[in-house]
């Protein structure tokens, strides 16, 4: 059983926003230090920024568009800035875990976005076994009968959905993110240097490789996690970032 929310639930604007701002922050110094949290809805995006680079309201406004912005930038904590001084080490501590894909999770990512590309607007999924439900704003329900005959589709009827009906939060739909590797602290609005991007991505992808359950610990300042220099794992969570095309990218979907 997994649900699967597409790109334009207002919980995944706002994270997308979180990775674009990030993505933004990236542009400006390879090794920024961004934390970002967002709330967004009915015609206000409220924006608050911890950052080591300057992040200006005009360059949020392209980001946004065409909504009112509440943004508080403040610099990085002074002494959390003295940890990642001479190299980089670990930014948190936390409990982090990967675990294989199921063929359940794959096949609803792979429904979700058959059906968001023909429908792009506010939609979440679940399927569960053989039952697939279908809540998907913008849509004749006839024309999602005809997707996917026999599923459960709008049981309240259609709808419009988006930030004008509903609000939505950076990192409240990790399940559809992650799966069953939830754990920690959320994948978005953060730099690499934040264990809560970083394992969560090298664990989950170890977890692929290997086929099993991955656990793994960390602490504030490691040098090593897992029996690897912490900048590696970085480096990893960086390339698999950039494959993606950035943070907003990885925001879209999440992990799989």
């Amino acid at each position: 059983m997994i649900e699967k929310v597409n790109p334009s639930h207002p919980d995944k604007v706002a994270d997308r926003i979180a990775g674009a701002i990030v993505d933004l922050a990236y542009k400006k110094d390879n090794n920024p230090k961004i934390a970002v949290e967002i709330l967004i809805g009915h015609g206000i995006c409220h924006i608050i920024c911890e950052s080591s680079v300057k992040i200006l309201k005009s360059e949020v406004k392209s980001i946004v568009g065409k909504i009112d912005i509440d943004l508080v930038v403040v610099p990085q904590d002074e002494f959390l800035a003295t940890n990642q001084k001479d190299e980089i080490r670990c930014g948190d501590n936390g409990i982090f875990k990967g675990v294989p894909l199921t063929n359940e999770q794959k096949e609803i990512s792979k429904r979700a976005r058959k059906i968001y590309k023909k429908y792009p607007s506010d939609g979440k999924y679940i399927l569960d076994n053989n039952k697939f439900i279908i809540c998907q704003s913008n849509a004749k329900n006839s024309d999602l009968e005809k997707m996917y005959p026999n599923s459960i589709i709008n049981p309240l009827g259609e709808w419009s959905g988006g930030i004008n009906v509903d609000s939505g939060a950076v990192n409240r739909k990790l399940g559809s993110d992650m799966a069953d590797s939830v754990t920690g602290g959320g994948l978005h609005g953060k730099d690499l240097s934040k264990a809560d991007v970083s394992i969560n991505i090298y664990a989950f992808l170890k977890a692929q490789k290997e086929n099993k359950e991955i656990k793994i610990s960390c602490a504030i300042g490691d040098l090593y996690v897992d029996g690897k220099k912490y900048s590696e794992i970085v480096d990893i969570a960086r390339k698999y970032i950039n494959k993606l095309g950035g943070f907003e990218k990885l925001a879209e979907w999440g992990l799989y």
